[in-house]
């Protein structure tokens, strides 16, 4: 079974920089994941992705290095187990509200007896000629990162923070905003900007690594200095608008 290096790395203290990617493309995840990114979030939440084309991605990032995740639309175990079972290392969980909602979507992503994952993993053991290696190894190579979004997680967020297997708590700053009644299209916002302050109080209490989104280098600089050890830097589409509007603007000129 691959190694999930990036999970090492945070357990580690080290950082670890990714990109979430919702162009639903292969090339793109193949491309990202020739450029040296250590994880990828394939997006299943906001976009037409089916099962299918999630493992089409999957096949494409699995020649590199990159750690392949997936960001499953809800909680739901079904949704954890297809993920993990064609291939993904770790899963991206959205609207998370409290640690008992944190402590099942761990045990989904473990096999009994510490969980509560059923058995199946096709294309995650090679199609079971590593399925020995891969069932020995599993529980201790997935990644769990949840997305802190909604009023509730931020009231339990020291209480989801302390569930073991929990390793990585994502600010979410869109439907953050919706929660404390402000635009999600008008960020930042001061309200949005202090929960992402308490996160990093609570990961360094908890020993768990927070993590946040970036699209400028400034801003990954920043993230770095607030010691930050789970940078987005992307997402992809907004890495190719930039490029994109900053190329016509200099034409128009």
């Amino acid at each position: 079974m691959k190694t999930n290096h990036a999970l090492a790395n945070l357990r580690a203290g080290k950082p670890a920089i990714g990109c979430f990617m919702g162009l639903q493309s292969p090339n793109v995840a193949e491309m990202l994941a020739n450029a040296g990114y250590d994880w990828l979030v394939i997006e299943t939440e906001h976009n037409a992705l089916d099962t299918a084309q999630v493992e089409h991605i999957l096949m494409a990032i699995n020649g590199t290095d990159t750690v392949p995740i997936v960001r499953i639309p809800s909680a739901n175990p079904v949704s954890i187990q297809r993920a993990l079972d064609i291939g993904g290392m770790g899963i991206v969980v959205p609207n998370v509200r409290t640690a008992e909602e944190a402590k099942a979507i761990v045990a989904a992503t473990r096999y009994p007896p510490v969980g509560t994952r059923g058995y199946g993993p096709l294309r995650a053991s090679r199609y079971t000629f590593d399925q020995d290696e891969y069932f020995e190894k599993a529980n201790d190579n997935i990644l769990v990162c949840l997305i802190i979004e909604n009023n509730d997680a931020v009231e339990n967020m020291y209480e989801i923070a302390a569930v073991d297997g929990v390793d990585v708590l994502f600010h979410g700053p869109a439907d953050m905003s919706l929660a404390l009644g402000l635009s999600p299209v008008k960020l930042p916002h001061r309200a949005v900007d202090q929960v992402f302050d308490r996160m990093l109080e609570v990961g360094q209490k908890r020993d768990v690594a927070i993590g946040k989104g970036c699209n400028t280098v400034d801003q990954l600089r920043q993230l770095q200095a607030r010691g930050t050890t789970w940078i987005a830097y992307g997402p992809d589409y907004f890495l190719l608008r930039r490029v994109v509007k900053e190329g016509l603007e200099a034409f128009k000129r």
